[in-house]
């Protein structure tokens, strides 16, 4: 695939994407025989999937995984939905962070800075800033330094690995509502792929992966979808709640200071140091220069504002 087909695709009127996301949900289902489940976070994209994969096969099965990082509104929404089976990691967050490190900055950061420490001299080269990779990452090198560890390695454990051992169990192959817009590296894999992957290690099929963010929200509206409310509280993503990538590329209010007034015990909880029962993030954002202080302004409802 070329990377103009799916700009192509992204402009397409929504109509023609919910026709071409039928068509490869179709493929996908018939393909495995309906032996397919739904990869269902609670969050709107995933809630869109669900309901346009239900449209036309109400059977297929929602699988969440409750790792113990959603909001408690994700966590609610989840609870009334049918047919949803509920996953669980072998490892809480806070044991990931002590074994692995931090999900700091970005996956290919926290990797190359995780590889590095090892020695492993692909890692080390991507610090040059003589390097010209498609991504240096020599502005981050600082972190080499940094007094814990980071990994990228958190996905890996509470999410992926729960995910593997119920395909392993039942043979059912997923449906995700990632898009290409999200990330370089979902718009590789999508370039590499197109939506369905059928001929990958692990066959995943992503038919929502051409859409953007107006999308979903036009669609939710258009078709009445519940979704959850935590969308209503001004959160515009809905994942790991103590997740801390991308959170330096936030404006005020960036997830931590708004969690800090929505959820402030979680807040608590996430931003105390390990050594006083906490996850120690306050450290870590210290370190990287990410400001997680509320500081007073009135916090803004992004959904209200987008929809006037």
């Amino acid at each position: 695939m070329e990377l103009w087909q799916l700009k192509q695709m992204q402009s397409l009127p929504l109509e023609a994407k919910i026709s071409k996301s039928q068509q490869r949900i179709r493929e996908w289902y018939e393909h495995w025989d309906g032996n397919v489940y739904v990869s269902f976070s609670g969050g709107k994209d995933s809630t869109v999937l669900l309901h346009l994969v239900r449209q036309l096969y109400p059977d297929v099965p929602a699988v969440f995984c409750d790792t113990g990082l959603e909001f408690p509104e994700i966590k609610e929404f989840v609870r009334q939905t049918e047919n949803v089976t509920i996953l669980r990691p072998d490892m809480s967050f806070k044991k990931v962070i002590e074994k692995y490190g931090y999900p700091t900055i970005g996956k290919e950061v926290a990797e190359c800075v995780e590889g590095a420490r090892k020695g492993q001299p692909y890692r080390i080269r991507r610090f040059d800033p003589n390097y010209k990779p498609i991504f240096n990452v020599s502005k981050w090198a600082f972190l080499l330094d940094a007094p814990f560890k980071i990994s990228a390695s958190c996905c890996d454990v509470m999410k992926k690995s729960p995910f593997r051992r119920y395909e392993r169990v039942t043979g059912f192959k997923p449906i995700v509502g990632t898009m290409a817009v999200e990330s370089r590296l979902r718009t590789q894999a999508w370039l590499r792929t197109g939506c369905n992957a059928f001929e990958n290690k692990r066959p995943i099929s992503q038919p929502l992966a051409f859409w953007l963010e107006k999308d979903i929200w036009d669609y939710i509206r258009r078709f009445n979808v519940p979704y959850s409310k935590i969308y209503d509280m001004g959160y515009q993503r809905t994942g790991c709640i103590f997740c801390m990538f991308g959170c330096h590329l936030e404006k005020y209010p960036n997830r931590f200071q708004r969690l800090s007034q929505t959820h402030p015990k979680l807040y608590e909880y996430c931003m105390k140091p390990a050594s006083e029962g906490g996850l120690g993030l306050a450290a870590v954002l210290d370190y990287i220069g990410v400001d997680y202080e509320f500081r007073g302004e009135q916090l803004g409802l992004e959904w209200e504002e987008d929809t006037g």
